[in-house]
């Protein structure tokens, strides 16, 4: 009997234990997430479209004048500097005065100028003695011709002078002006007054630069140089004009490279109304170049990065948005590219993503 009731109890006991088992409660199923109106006000929303991948080159650079509207002014004499009549960075005109040089040469070109007169002067009375005497017989045709001859060379000789004058602008006898040759900026000055100029110096005085159109001219690494080419749109930035972007073409490819920087040479041409841009800023040229490939493009600002990976807020609906990881492969412009997890024409959220992905995901 007391056995039966040991046996009665075990089975007791194992029914209540196996009862136990088997009654946990269910786990809760998250409750479906629903934009509310507020959230739908502060959000947009996108379509992906699929575009052809960019990439965004960037070079350092600066701005240089155009090659043919810049003339350095030399000496063409050795003296002493009497009036410098600009500084550096003034715009000057054609034919201005730049400066004055007092020159042994102007005077002895003076001399010259005296004795070529003369010699005119005394050319011609010859002439008309030998006239006078071949009118009366008295001489040969030959001493005619002589006296003709000698008259053309002493005007010749008075004419070089004269012109020799009027290329060193020459002014009150031994007085050279420096004269601006074009229109433009003063971008370099070597002289200054009570300067004295040795004979045979040679380097300019002075530097002049029309800057109605100027270049950046970049340097391209042997890397990118297959990635260029004429006539690529071309953004400029400058440490002058923060934030400001300036854009043009590249005009020209130099095909040379730089033995030293082992850099090829491009050139943007730039207009420069109200000569904002000044030769030797620095600058940095940005230019796209189309690779042979295309993916989903969505903008940058839509993608969330948490926990070392990258998402974005897929919408289906108001009451059905998708936290799906994608795999982006770089963003230029403002645009990244998706290499996997999406699908062109799919919407996304693109303002307040973040916002969108806390709310889900926290």
């Amino acid at each position: 009997m007391k056995s039966l009731i040991l046996t009665s109890s075990f089975f007791t006991l194992l029914f209540f234990l196996s009862t136990s088992c088997n009654t946990h409660p269910a786990e809760e199923t998250p409750a479906s997430f629903t934009l509310t109106d507020t959230m739908l006000n502060r959000i947009t929303i996108d379509t992906v479209r699929s575009e052809q991948v960019s990439t965004e080159l960037r070079f350092s650079g600066k701005v240089t004048p155009e090659d043919n509207k810049i003339a350095s002014v030399f000496p063409i004499v050795a003296g002493y500097v009497t009036r410098v009549n600009v500084s550096l960075g003034d715009h000057v005109k054609k034919g201005q005065v730049l400066a004055v040089i007092r020159s042994t040469d102007i005077a002895d070109f003076e001399k010259q100028r005296r004795d070529g007169e003369t010699e005119l002067l005394l050319a011609q009375k010859n002439l008309k003695s030998a006239q006078e005497l071949n009118e009366s017989r008295l001489n040969t045709e030959r001493d005619l011709v002589a006296a003709q001859k000698a008259v053309e060379d002493a005007r010749a000789e008075l004419n070089r002078i004269n012109e020799v004058f009027n290329i060193y602008h020459v002014n009150n006898g031994s007085y050279y002006n420096v004269v601006a040759p074009i229109s433009g900026f003063i971008t370099d000055k070597k002289l200054n007054v009570d300067m004295q100029l040795p004979s045979g110096f040679t380097e300019s005085i002075f530097t002049i630069a029309q800057i109605d159109d100027v270049f950046v001219t970049a340097n391209v690494y042997e890397t990118d140089i297959a990635k260029v080419s004429l006539n690529m749109p071309a953004e400029v930035e400058l440490l002058s004009y923060a934030g400001k972007k300036f854009t043009g073409r590249i005009d020209k490819i130099m095909n040379i490279l730089d033995p030293e920087t082992k850099t090829l040479k491009i050139r943007i041409r730039l207009p420069n109304p109200g000569y904002t841009l000044k030769p030797e800023m620095a600058a940095t040229v940005y230019i796209r170049h189309k690779e042979q490939l295309w993916l989903p493009t969505v903008p940058a600002a839509a993608v969330v990065f948490d926990k070392s990976r990258n998402y974005l807020m897929v919408f289906h609906g108001k009451d059905s948005v998708e936290t799906r990881a994608v795999e982006p492969v770089g963003t230029t412009a403002g645009r990244t590219y998706i290499a996997e997890g999406l699908q062109a024409e799919e919407k996304i959220i693109v303002k307040n993503a973040l916002l969108v992905y806390d709310a889900i995901n926290d």
